[in-house]
This record gives structure tokens, sequence and C-alpha cells, in this order.
């Protein structure tokens, strides 16, 4: 093709010369070059672009092999930089990753740090926090009726709210442990992004607008709603004096699952709210043991405590009972509710989603504790679904 492209012209000899120097320099070099009558004025002017096409053409050639050796090495020197841990490490100093997420990208600068500080760039935890809502939303409408629309929407609404509030909190009394904690360290109160005063104020604002959810809700939802308060607020400082913070954030993120139903029957019917309170608290023992196990070597240097660290090598068989108490729990909520086999149906698959995460999960590995943990909300949505249809077709 090359040939093709510059093969000899009665009106040029530059390509000749290209073709014969650059693209074929195996051919004979001293071979005459013919000139015409009708070329020579021609060739005066092609002389200088025989030069710069000689400069242009180097000059691509080198660009070529100096572009292949340059990201050669910076692969090998970002190898050799890389820490075991996943951090990048520059003179000898050890630095978190910063993971580019949409806030960067698309917010304002400065409501960014306000924006990670609730954690908007990591739904999951919207997600836990919402499930056990919308469970209990749904196995509280009558037989044969989709579940109150606008109910779960406030409720969706305010799980972003409040986890976000929780998150504030959390960061805000655990300044002086997220600071020694690689995974944690670049958040926004940790890095010194915004101020403790700061902080406060923007929990203020989310707490107000959380209340302007739960004044939609009857009276005796509102004041379940505000005892929750004792449990968001001392969550963090459980894992200072237990190593079951794990079992105390259950407690706390799966309230949900009484407020829900408070929400739409104005009352509580403990044989079937309590077990599906039950199973959530069990669900979180499965999934924040996972989740915890991410930090268990920087929570051995700083002394904060986990299950992840309680329970060790044994972890598997803990989160194994866990996970058969949460199903076990939810079946009996299930049929106490007198709800249709559909829901049974997908509680088995739900069953083999949490079988599979416990069995799979590398707890060595930071990215596949993370990976797992994530994939909790499609736990969440298999079980949603089977309350849904359920009670749809009783």
């Amino acid at each position: 093709m090359a040939s093709l492209l510059f093969r000899t012209s009665r009106r040029s000899a530059s390509c000749l010369f290209v073709h014969r120097k650059f693209l074929n320099p195996l051919s004979s070099l001293d071979a005459p070059i013919s000139y015409s009558r009708a070329s020579l004025v021609s060739n005066l002017w092609c002389t200088r672009s025989d030069f710069a096409c000689e400069n242009f053409i180097r000059d691509f050639r080198f660009g070529l092999i100096h572009g292949f050796s340059t990201s050669s090495d910076v692969k090998e020197s970002s190898k050799s930089d890389e820490s075991p841990s996943g951090s990048v490490k520059r003179d000898g100093r050890s630095q978190a990753k910063v993971e580019m997420s949409w806030i960067y990208l698309y917010l304002p600068k400065k409501i960014q740090p306000y924006a990670h500080l609730a954690r908007l760039d990591k739904p999951i935890g919207t997600w836990l926090l919402a499930w056990p809502c919308m469970w209990s939303i749904t196995l509280a409408a009558s037989p044969g009726q989709l579940p109150d629309f606008k109910m779960l929407t406030l409720f969706g609404c305010g799980a972003l709210l409040l986890r976000g509030a929780g998150c504030t909190i959390n960061d805000l009394l655990d300044q002086d442990i997220d600071t020694k904690v690689e995974r944690t360290k670049l958040r926004p109160v940790a890095s010194g992004q915004l101020t403790q005063p700061q902080g406060i104020s923007f929990l203020g604002l989310q707490l107000f607008l959380g209340l302007g959810i739960l004044l939609q809700l009857n009276n005796y939802s509102r004041i379940l709603g505000a005892s929750s308060l004792l449990l968001v607020f001392s969550y963090p400082l459980m894992k200072r004096f237990t190593f079951w913070p794990q079992a105390y954030l259950g407690l706390t993120f799966n309230w949900g699952a009484l407020l829900g139903w408070a929400a739409i029957r104005e009352s509580l019917d403990p044989a079937i709210v309590l077990p599906l309170y039950l199973s959530g608290v069990f669900w979180t023992l499965v999934y924040d043991t996972i989740y915890a196990h991410q930090d268990k070597e920087d929570d051995l240097k700083v002394g904060v405590k986990s299950t992840a660290l309680r329970f060790g090598d044994s972890t598997k068989e803990w989160i194994s009972m866990f996970g058969v108490a949460n199903i076990g729990c939810l079946a009996l909520s299930g049929y106490n509710a007198d709800i249709g086999w559909p829901f049974y149906a997908l509680l088995a698959a739900a069953s083999g989603q949490l079988a599979w995460q416990i069995s799979t999960v590398d707890l060595s590995s930071r990215a596949d504790c993370n990976r797992k943990f994530i994939s909790n909300k499609w736990f969440g949505a298999l079980v949603f679904s089977g309350i849904l249809l359920g009670r749809f077709s009783s």
C-alpha cells in the first residue's frame, strides 16, 4: 500500500525520495532518478518539502519508540511504587488513592466536601438502610394490594437523608481514628477539608430535612422514629468499647422494619415485625462483618474493635449462622403475615445469594470484601420482590 501511495511520479521526485529513504530502506538508494524537462520546475519547490518530510518522519519514528519505552517505564514504576494495601508510595510515604467520582466531576467545589461527607457517591449504605423499610411497608399492605407508593417514596428519601446524617455523626466522632486508617483518612473532616463546626452545621441541616419527612407520618410513627436517634448518635462510639459494634449497627440500621409497619398500621404487630426486625439485625451482622475485614489491620493498630477481629479465622462459621438466622426470621415473619407462596420462592433465591456471598468471599482481600458487601443490595431486592409478589397474590 505504501509503495502505491509513494510511487514515482513525473511531477514530483520527493515522493520517491521519501519512499526509498524511510519506507523501503532496502531499495537501492544509488539508483538514478530520471527527471523530465517538464518536472524540473516542480522539483525545485519540492526540495524544501523533501527536507520537511524527512524531519517529520524522523520525529514520528522517534516519538513512537520513545512513547513505548516511556509507557513501559511508567508501568514498571507504578508496580514498584504500589504497596500491598493498595496505596501508592512516594518518597517513602504512603498516600491513599483518591477515587474520582461524579461528586468531583459535576458538583460545585464548595459543595463537594459535604456531598462526600454524606457519602452521596456510595449509595449502598442508603440501599441497606432503605430495604428493611420497604419490606415492612410492603408487608403491611392489605392482601392483594400494592404497597403505598407515597410511603415508599418518603422512606426512600428519609433513608438517603438519615444515612447521610449517620455518616456525618460518625465522621465527627471518629476524626481521631479516621486519620490513622488508610481507607478513611481522606474523608472531609479527617483530612481537614471541613472543620468540626462546619460538619455540625451540616448535620443540623440533615436532621432538619429528616424532621420534615418524619412529620409526614402519624403520631405513633413520629415517636417511634424520634426514639431511634439515641441509637444513631451512640453507634459510632461502640467500636471503642465492644467487639460487637456490628450488632449495635443492626439494631440501628433496621429500625425502619418497625417504623414502616407503624406508618401504615399506626401500631406494631410483634408476631410480624419483631422477626422482621431481627432478620435485619442478623443480615447486618453478615454484611458488616464482611465489610469490617477491610480495616482489620488498621483496627488492630488503632485499637478499634469489630466482629471481624472477634471472629478471626472463624468468621465464615459465624456469619453462616447469622445467615441461617436471617432467613429463618424472614420466613417466620412472612408465615405470621399469611403471605403467598411467591415470597418463599424468592426467599430461596435470596438464600442462594447470601450463601454465595459467604462461601466465596475472600476475607483477606479488601476488594473482594467490598464487592460482596455491595452485592447485598441484590439480597434486599430479592426479599422485597418476594414480599411484594407474595402480598399481592395472597
